[in-house]
Order: structure tokens, then C-alpha cells, then sequence
């Protein structure tokens, strides 16, 4: 099986994942024009070729122009330190609003839910009124989001990573000297293999750990077999004695789970089930569990009626979630639920490949759409509730009506 593997070996910062996408062979011009649909001003993205160490690599510079690190028409000034800030908001309406990939755009807007959560839960602030200070600046911006047009561009099947270095020392931010790593990485590693100490530097971001989190589907610490296909460097900006890089790389895996899957027409990957049974909770707190567990980066949350001890009735609250967020999944059980323990399962997923697209049909307005893969097969697509329901309430119609209007209109344009 064909996967795309990061080498963290000197940590991850979002310019190096740009940069390393980009000598892989990720078309510049391609990836400009989409940066170009997020409709932002004042921004120049050059890719250079720099030596660290006599190692090569690709370098990616964002160029402000002297201008200041705020979204156009979404200033939000600290006045008493002349700071600009981007808030959660302004940034996830800028990025919704665009006209860039759907998949790119979906896995942008969890990379910056995921570092808001963080810096939510470092500030004690709900995630909403959480103001980005380093990735909230521009340069940010177009390293998080260009980072996941990349990866959609690429569209590998399955994406790994081996152990992340995190540095030590202390780094210098908004809140003043801290130390390494920083608070808000702290957070986002949390579950994922780490180790400190091979630089005396902070050598993986928020924004790089937020990438990580996001994207790779495994962290494989073991030895395993494979062949190397092709490799790309993303050079830091720092010049140290040990070389500041990112490797990324596609690779044939050659364990025994990738050669029985690799001609079949789906994919799998390896889940953890939580369950916990409850009959003390009332249903709106039942719908507030769900709705915190999803935040929190659950897969999947389902309740089922059971009837418990001494016939009284209860739920069984099913969570299925990535090994690597686990302990998130956990503390967000335990906070928001009445249970005291829960049982965890490993278990195999099997799911079909899907595909996003965009229509804009004229006089229903942009309507999104998903399609299941069967291998190279199309078996059916779905319309986004929320469009359809939104289409229904404008023109005053029944959903029922509102979808076959839809794929009318799909058809004859």
C-alpha cells in the first residue's frame, strides 16, 4: 500500500510541511491559485531551494510585504499592546466563505478547530472566543491552509508518521518566555508519540503538532518494512549543528495488513470503541455529551436504549475515536458524562472512499454533495442535509421536493 510518511526527526513547523509537500513534487502554481480563492490580500508565497546541513531542500517563504498580520475586513487590534489578532471566528469565516477544495477546506477548518480547543483549554476561554497571536498571523494562514490543499492535491490513501521531536529549551511568544514545548502543543500532542531533548530549540509548533493531529491516520514507532519512492525536505529557518528539516515521503508498505488491502476497493483503518451504560442523565445532557465528544474529535457517537440492573432503563453511549486522541475522548467523558469507567475496544473499520463537490445552481444557491466509491464505482450520492434543509426553508418547499429540484438541476447543468 502506497502511503505518505513524515520524519519528524527535527519536529514540524507548518513552512517546513509546505516545503516538504512541495519537493515532493505538489505543483506551486496549482497550490498558489488555490491559496488565491481564500480571497486574501497582501500576500506573496515563494518556494526556495536552501542547504541545511548539505542536505536539499525546499524552503517555503511567506512574504507580507510589510504589511500587517490581520484578515482584511476581519481586524480585531489589542489596543493596549498594538498586537492584531485573528480570532477563531474571523479565520474559520474566511475559510468557509472561500472557493478552495472542499477536502482541503474541511481539513483546514479541523486543524484550526483543533489548535482553538488547545489554546481554549490553555486560556480557559470557550473555543469561539479564543484570539490566535503566531497562528493567527497571515504567514499562519497560508501555511495551515496550504498545507491541506496539498495533502488534498496529493490524496494519499493512508498517512503515517514516526516519533515527533519537540525540542526543549524555552521559545518566546504573545504571553511572554515559556517552555518547550509550548502549552497549546502540549495539548495537541497529547496521545501521539513524542520525545524532547535532540535540540536545545523549540522544534515543533502548534501549528505543526495541529497538522500531525489532523492528518496522519498512523504514528509508527516500530520497525517496519517498506520502499522508499520518493522523498521531499522542507527546510526550517533555523541554521543549528544538526539539521533543521522535515522528510516527507511516499512509501510501498510491505507489512502483511497492506498487501492482503491493497487491490481491495475500500479502506481501514484501526479505531478504539468506548462504551459506557447510563440511566442518570437527562436527555438535554445527553445531547450536550454528544456534542462536547464531537468537538473533541469523535468519530462517531451513538446512545441505544438498554435496560439495566433491578429493570431500570438506561443508555449505552457508543464513542468511536483515533488511538491518538484518546485521552482527550477520555477526559471529555468523564467531564461531561456520570460515569465512572468505561470499556475500550480495539476495533477494524472498513469504509467505502468519498468524494466532496460544490454546486452552485442557479436560484437554489451552492448545494455540497458526497459520493460513495467502490473502487473506481460510483453507488450513490448524498446531498448535505443542511443545504437542503436551508433550500427548503428559503423557497418554501418540502425537503423531498428541495432534492429532487437538486438532481434536476445537477442533471441539465
Amino acid at each position: 500500500m502506497k502511503v505518505l510518511h513524515f520524519d519528524c526527526y527535527a519536529g514540524i513547523s507548518g513552512d517546513m510541511a509546505l516545503g516538504a509537500l512541495v519537493d515532493l513534487g505538489l505543483d506551486p502554481e496549482e497550490l498558489r491559485g488555490e491559496l488565491e480563492k481564500l480571497g486574501l490580500e497582501g500576500w506573496k508565497l515563494d518556494f526556495v531551494r536552501e542547504n541545511r546541513n548539505g542536505i536539499s531542500g525546499i524552503h517555503a517563504v511567506v512574504d507580507l510585504g510589510g504589511s500587517l498580520d490581520h484578515l482584511a475586513g476581519h481586524k480585531a487590534e489589542d489596543q493596549s499592546h498594538g498586537h492584531h489578532h485573528n480570532t477563531w471566528r474571523e479565520i474559520r469565516a474566511v475559510i468557509e466563505n472561500s472557493r478552495i477544495r472542499e477536502g482541503a477546506k474541511k481539513r483546514a477548518l479541523d486543524i484550526f478547530s483543533r489548535i482553538a480547543r488547545a489554546e481554549a483549554q490553555v486560556h480557559d476561554l470557550p473555543p469561539e472566543e479564543v484570539a490566535f497571536h503566531e497562528v493567527g498571523a497571515m504567514d499562519s494562514i497560508i501555511d495551515i491552509v496550504g498545507t491541506a490543499i496539498g495533502l488534498d492535491i496529493l490524496n494519499p490513501r493512508h498517512i503515517t508518521a514516526g516519533e515527533i521531536e519537540l525540542g526543549s529549551g524555552v521559545v518566546k511568544c504573545a504571553h511572554g518566555i515559556l517552555p518547550v514545548p509550548a502549552p497549546a502543543t502540549l495539548v495537541l500532542v497529547k496521545g501521539l508519540p513524542v520525545r524532547t531533548g535532540g535540540f536545545n530549540k523549540e522544534m515543533t509548533t502548534p501549528t505543526g503538532a495541529a497538522i500531525l493531529a489532523s492528518s496522519v491516520d498512523e504514528f509508527i514507532t516500530a520497525p517496519a518494512s517498506f520502499k522508499e519512492i520518493n522523498t521531499g525536505i522542507g527546510i526550517g529557518s533555523r541554521k543549528m549543528e544538526r539539521a533543521n528539516v522535515l522528510r516527507v515521503s511516499w512509501r510501498e508498505m510491505e507489512d502483511a495488513r497492506a498487501e492482503s488491502s491493497r487491490d481491495q476497493p475500500w479502506d481501514r483503518e484501526s479505531l478504539v470503541l468506548m462504551e459506557a451504560n447510563i440511566d442518570d442523565m437527562t436527555g438535554e445532557a445527553m445531547g450536550f455529551l454528544m456534542e462536547k465528544l464531537f468537538e473533541t474529535g469523535a468519530l462517531d457517537v451513538s446512545f441505544s436504549p438498554l435496560t439495566m440492573k433491578k429493570s431500570r432503563p438506561g443508555t449505552l453511549v457508543s464513542v468511536l475515536g483515533r488511538p491518538e486522541n484518546l485521552d482527550l475522548l477520555r477526559e471529555s467523558f468523564f467531564r461531561h458524562s456520570t460515569t465512572i469507567g468505561f470499556k475500550e475496544s480495539p476495533v477494524n473499520r472498513v469504509f467505502l472512499k468519498r468524494g466532496e463537490k460544490s454546486l452552485d445552481l442557479e436560484g437554489l444557491g451552492k448545494i455540497r454533495t458526497k459520493t460513495a466509491f467502490l473502487g473506481e464505482e460510483k453507488l450513490r450520492t448524498k446531498i448535505e442535509f443542511e443545504d437542503r434543509a436551508r433550500t427548503a426553508r428559503e423557497k418554501g418547499l418540502s425537503l423531498d421536493r428541495v432534492e429532487e429540484l437538486i438532481r434536476d438541476r445537477d442533471k441539465s447543468e
